[in-house]
């Protein structure tokens, strides 16, 4: 089935199928064109003879393989991978399978066009909010071990109620140690 898809793509540049065959599709054109590619850089006849050969055994279609080693192999030489590009297309109408283009990219083309980079604010306030909880973990786990130590001695209680107590206790001076310092920030 590949080597029938890889046939229809060479030959006609592009076709429309199911989006998963599509997709199975890319990588298996890709190893061909690299291997048109090779056989365009080799100096030696028998090395040329031997990668398409390859693509024979795998396309299995002479011409299809003619045609790619002969006319198409040069566009590829300056592109290191990414040969072909995927169009999702919509659902069919009878199955509502999801529809793909897949085309083979032209030589020239430069892809797609870079996204501008996000504004880094909402990343600061993410590793802000980050450190404030780390240093508010890190005063709890230190107030649960010195109530724990003391609630453990005074009322030998299990150590489950008292390490929870203990974790309330340390949440609510943690609460209110930040309190007050945000309102002297805004006065």
């Amino acid at each position: 089935m590949m080597g029938n898809l890889a046939v229809a793509l060479i030959t006609h540049g592009r076709i429309q199928t199911t989006l998963t065959k599509a997709k199975a599709l890319r990588p298996f054109i890709e190893k061909i064109i690299t291997f048109a590619k090779k056989a365009e850089a080799a100096n030696d006849t028998a090395r040329k003879l031997h990668y398409r050969r390859l693509a024979i055994s795998r396309v299995r279609d002479k011409k299809a393989v003619a045609k790619l080693f002969d006319e198409r192999a040069s566009e590829f030489t300056d592109r290191n991978g990414g040969y072909t590009r995927i169009y999702k297309v919509g659902q069919r109408i009878g199955d509502a399978a999801e529809m793909a283009l897949i085309e083979l990219i032209d030589g020239n083309d430069e892809g797609y066009s870079k996204k501008p980079a996000k504004k880094a604010t909402k990343k600061a306030t993410n590793k802000a909010a980050k450190a404030e909880a780390e240093v508010t973990e890190a005063e709890v786990t230190e107030a649960e071990v010195t109530e724990a130590e003391v609630t453990e001695t005074e009322a030998k209680k299990p150590v489950k109620k008292a390490a929870k107590k203990a974790a309330k206790k340390a949440a609510k001076k943690a609460v209110k140690k930040e309190t007050p310092a945000k309102e002297e920030t805004d006065a």
